[in-house]
C-alpha cells in the first residue's frame, strides 16, 4: 500500500500541520510521499528531508519563532509601487527565500529521502502544475508566492505563482501518482473571526482561503470513493487570520489534541467495520464524524466545532 500525505497552503495557519504531524508520527503514520502547495510545500520540504519525520521539534521550533516580519516584511514604498503598477507584487521575496534555505536539507526535489512533489500554478495557463524535479528551494517559494503579494517565479521559461487558487490542497496528484492511503492535512479556516481582518494583506489571504476551501469540500466527496481517503480535521473555531503568526504555538499544541482525539475515534471505529468497507459506510449514513469531520471544518457552510 502506498501512503501519501496531502499538505495544504493557509500561510500562518500552517502552523496546525506540524501538530497533526506530531500525532501521525507518534501514531506510526508515516507517508511513501508527500505533495505539498504553498505553506503545506513548505512544511512538506522538511519533513521530506533526511530524518524530518524524527526531528519534528525543530519544525515546531521555527513554527513558534516565527512573526510575520520574517515572511512578509512590509516596505511602505516597495508595496506603493505595486499598487501604481510598477512592479508585480508588494512584499520582497528574500525573507521567504532566506526562511526556506535555512530550513532545507536538500538540493533538488528529487533528492528528498522522501519522494516530494511540490503543486504551483502556471500564471498563463491558470492550470496547476506539479513540479517533481528540479530546484527545491525555487519550487516552494514559487509555491507560496500569493498573487499580487509575493513576485511570480520563474522556472526553465515558465511562470508559477502560489498553487493554492488552483488547487490548494492537491488530492487529485496524490491519485495521479497511485497513492492507495491519503492522508489530507488541511489548514485551519479562519472560522472563528470575530471581525473582519482590518489590513490588506490579511483580507486577500482570508478570501482566497475562503475560495480554497470550498473547493477542496467538493475534492474530498469527489475523491474518497476512489482511495482511502483520510482528512485530518483542523482545530476550529479558530479566530486566527493568515497573516498572523502569533498565535503559532497554540494552533500547533490545538491541532496535535484534535489529531490524536480523532485518530482514537478512527482506529476504535475500524475495530467496528472493515477498513475497505468504512468510509462508503458512512457516506450512506450521512455522517460527518471521521472522514467527514474534516470536511465539515473546512466548509465555511458547515463547519462545527471539533477542539475537544
Amino acid at each position: 500500500m502506498t501512503v501519501a500525505f496531502v499538505l495544504s497552503g493557509g500561510a500562518s495557519l500552517g502552523a496546525v500541520q506540524v501538530g497533526m504531524l506530531e500525532a501521525l508520527v507518534g501514531d506510526g503514520i508515516r507517508p511513501d510521499m508527500v505533495i505539498g502547495t504553498s505553506v503545506g510545500a513548505i512544511n512538506g520540504g522538511w519533513i521530506t528531508g533526511p530524518g524530518g519525520l524524527e526531528n519534528l521539534a525543530h519544525l515546531d521550533r521555527v513554527w513558534r519563532d516565527l512573526d510575520r516580519r520574517k515572511v512578509f516584511p512590509f516596505a511602505p514604498i516597495g508595496a506603493l509601487k505595486g499598487v501604481l503598477g510598477r512592479r508585480d507584487h508588494i512584499v520582497p521575496p528574500d525573507a521567504l527565500r532566506r526562511l526556506i534555505a535555512e530550513n532545507l536539507r536538500f538540493e533538488n526535489l528529487e533528492d528528498a529521502a522522501i519522494p516530494f512533489h511540490v503543486v504551483v500554478a502556471e500564471v498563463l495557463r491558470a492550470v496547476d502544475v506539479r513540479l517533481s524535479r528540479g530546484s527545491a528551494i525555487d519550487a516552494i517559494l514559487a509555491s507560496a508566492s500569493i498573487p499580487g503579494v509575493l513576485p511570480p517565479v520563474r522556472l526553465r521559461g515558465t511562470v508559477f505563482v502560489d498553487g493554492g487558487p488552483v488547487n490548494n490542497t492537491p488530492v487529485s496528484h496524490a491519485v495521479e501518482l497511485g497513492a492507495d492511503q491519503i492522508w489530507v492535512l488541511p489548514n485551519a479556516f479562519a472560522c472563528g473571526l470575530s471581525e473582519p481582518p482590518r489590513a490588506a494583506l490579511g483580507m486577500a489571504l482570508h478570501a482566497i482561503s475562503l475560495a480554497v476551501n470550498r473547493r477542496l469540500a467538493r475534492d474530498l466527496r469527489k475523491y474518497r470513493s476512489e482511495v482511502d481517503l483520510r482528512v485530518v480535521p483542523p482545530p476550529c473555531p479558530v479566530d486566527v487570520a493568515p497573516h498572523d503568526f502569533s498565535q503559532s504555538g497554540d494552533l500547533i499544541d490545538r491541532a496535535r489534541e484534535v489529531t490524536r482525539s480523532w485518530l482514537r475515534t478512527l482506529r476504535a471505529a475500524e475495530e467496528l467495520v472493515p477498513p475497505d468497507r468504512l468510509d462508503r459506510v458512512h457516506l450512506e449514513r450521512d455522517h460527518r464524524e471521521l472522514f467527514d469531520l474534516g470536511t465539515a471544518a473546512l466548509d465555511p457552510e458547515t463547519h462545527q466545532s471539533h477542539t475537544p
